[in-house]
């Protein structure tokens, strides 16, 4: 069908696509009046919804039938009233300095969805791609030196060496125990480290009947009142991950070496399957992110250490393409940060447990970034969070392979008043992380998903932000070349400016207000 739009400022167009059986699913393509694919939502979401640009134009709306089960679907267009934007921060914005894995170690350019955690204790950032952990340590004017550390059978964990289906590493901020996880079908590879990756420890690697996607760890204290530990490790420990109907998460109570069995967090008449990662509040409030429930993101909910959850959505959100992510502060506020479906970068904040949310708002718009993809969050002080990202100020179908042309950079957005405003800055402003496309569409993708399907941010002992990403440009490209689709395992350190952590603002501003460092 073909929706002619008359221009309105301050609203966008909303085009939903939906049917009564949820089993069933089906993909909407919008289109110009060229025939060119102008936006897309193919998720598992119900409805399917794209945001458009309400101004003067003729778009044609293709449903693709994906699993139509004998179903119909139903289209509507609505012009909808663009939310307001409170203004950007006046805090002086951070600065990032970047470094990347030498050539000498082995998957340095294969570091696609990389994980990053920071052992607390010594301050090395521990870092995560396919099966190679590597180690990165700082010197006091900034200056990186990584290391492999990767598990194998020589250092204790045979099983770290196995081919991936999807890698993960976590490390818990107050135990510093690091685990390194490789997906294996219907079960997870997993061995942890105390020692930064001198020793490892395999383990029982996943809960019963875990998942065959899409699989996190987390970990963080136990729910008050609940049962708790069953050895001397303090903290609770979660496996996740999606399954063909649902997706499940299972608790360990002895540090990470044994889990229970799985327990559903939702169902695919809930929500998509595919989810985010794990976070565990304070107070054990367990949270996992989701870019498709109904016709919103949300987080499913565990107040009584996974044995039940609830699925609670944010309203003003649509569903998007990449996995949200949320980061917890200091007294259990939660900050989700997601690709909304007009692919803008948005965030929101929750006092009570996803039940509301408060400030929704657009951090790439005082940049002018028009797509993002792969949100990462992480909070310190409970009003303050940092929301790294992809992004380019680039329009359009950012997955056209042929017709995007786009450039993307590392973002990290910061609030330093609890997420009622956002400074926002380029992490990488003399270094294209990508040209052109780049697609989220899991593994019908072609050479554009060089970056896999996430990036991943946390933060030291003093409140740094570290944001660990997949350098997608290098060598040419970086510099005025063609794009080279490269995934080469890269941080961006925090290296000026308040931090996530108030008490240690002074600290860090003047260790480190004259280093420069970069790759």
């Amino acid at each position: 069908m073909s929706v002619p739009v008359g221009y309105d400022a301050g609203h966008s167009l909303r085009v939903d696509v939906k049917w009564p059986d949820p089993a069933a699913d089906f993909d909407l393509y919008v289109l110009d009046a060229d025939g060119r694919e102008v936006a897309a939502s193919a998720s598992s979401s119900d409805p399917e919804t794209v945001l458009l640009p309400a101004v003067t134009a003729s778009y044609t709306v293709r449903v693709v039938p994906y699993a139509p089960l004998g179903d119909s679907f139903t289209g509507t267009a609505s012009l909808v009233a663009d939310p307001a934007a409170p203004p950007p921060s006046t805090a002086t914005p951070p600065t990032y300095a970047n470094s990347s894995a030498p050539d000498s170690i082995k998957d340095a350019h294969n570091a696609g969805e990389p994980s990053i955690g920071v052992d607390r204790a010594t301050g090395a950032a521990m870092f995560q791609a396919y099966t190679s952990t590597l180690k990165v340590t700082y010197a006091s004017a900034g200056a990186a030196t990584w290391q492999d550390k990767s598990a194998d059978a020589a250092n204790g964990c045979p099983q770290g060496s196995t081919t991936s289906l999807d890698p993960i590493l976590f490390t818990d901020p107050a135990t510093h125990r690091t685990f390194e996880s490789q997906l294996a079908g219907k079960t997870a590879l997993t061995c942890y480290t105390d020692d930064d990756g001198e020793t490892w420890t395999p383990t029982g690697g996943s809960g019963i009947d875990s998942g065959v996607d899409h699989q996190t760890i987390g970990g963080g204290p136990f729910a008050t009142g609940e049962p708790g530990p069953v050895t001397a490790y303090p903290n609770a420990v979660y496996y996740c991950s999606q399954d063909i109907a649902d997706a499940s998460c299972a608790i360990s109570r002895d540090g990470g070496l044994t889990y229970g069995p799985a327990v559903p967090m939702y169902s695919l008449l809930d929500c998509g399957g595919l989810h985010g990662h794990v976070k565990v509040a304070p107070d054990g409030t367990v949270y996992v992110p989701n870019k498709g429930c109904g016709g919103n993101q949300a987080v499913a909910v565990s107040e009584d250490n996974g044995l039940t959850w609830t699925v609670r959505k944010n309203p003003s959100s649509t569903p998007g393409d990449s996995d949200p992510s949320v980061g917890i502060g200091a007294g259990g506020t939660v900050y989700m940060g997601y690709q909304n479906s007009d692919g803008t970068a948005r965030i929101a904040v929750s006092h009570d447990k996803g039940r509301t949310w408060l400030y929704d708002q657009n951090v790439g718009a005082s940049l002018g970034i028009k797509n993002i993809v792969f949100p990462a969050v992480t909070a310190g002080d409970d009003n303050r969070a940092a929301f790294a990202f992809l992004g380019t100020t680039t329009g359009g179908d950012y997955q056209d392979t042929a017709g995007f042309k786009g450039v993307w950079h590392l973002y990290v957005a910061t609030t330093y008043d609890g997420g009622q405003s956002w400074v926002t800055v380029d992490a990488t402003p003399t270094d294209p992380v990508q040209k052109g496309s780049i697609c989220t569409g899991g593994t019908t993708c072609g050479q554009d998903r060089n970056l896999l399907d996430f990036i991943d941010v946390t933060l030291d002992a003093q409140g740094r932000v570290l944001a660990a990403y997949a350098d997608g440009c290098t060598g040419t490209c970086a510099t005025g070349g063609a794009q080279n689709y490269d995934a080469l395992a890269s941080i961006a350190r925090q290296s000026s400016g308040n931090t996530l952590y108030g008490a240690y603002d002074a600290v860090v501003a003047g260790k480190h207000k004259k280093s420069k460092g970069g790759r």
